[in-house]
């Protein structure tokens, strides 16, 4: 049996559809300029909380919550790296 001949699709344009290259390329917004010192300082924050509480036993930052002293420092830390994920 003989084979069909293949054809070339024809690639149609629709009224609807819009070429990428039309539009200019869309420019990413800057982060605020408090961003960064924020993030920082929540970083340090968090590790000068935690080595207080190392450095002092046990007994600082805040003596009668105990443990959760890493709790808060690594919340510190955490929201530093929340904000990272937000800085471009």
């Amino acid at each position: 049996m003989p084979k069909s001949k293949v054809r070339k699709k024809v690639k149609e344009k629709h009224h609807h559809e819009v070429d990428v290259q039309e539009h200019a390329p869309v420019v990413p917004e800057e982060s605020p300029r408090w961003l960064a010192p924020v993030m920082v300082a929540a970083f340090l924050v968090g590790l000068f909380w935690i080595v207080v509480f190392y450095i002092s036993g046990t007994l600082y930052p805040i003596p009668r919550i105990g443990a959760w002293n890493m709790v808060v420092g690594f919340g510190f830390i955490g929201a530093g790296f929340t904000l990272a994920t937000k800085w471009r």
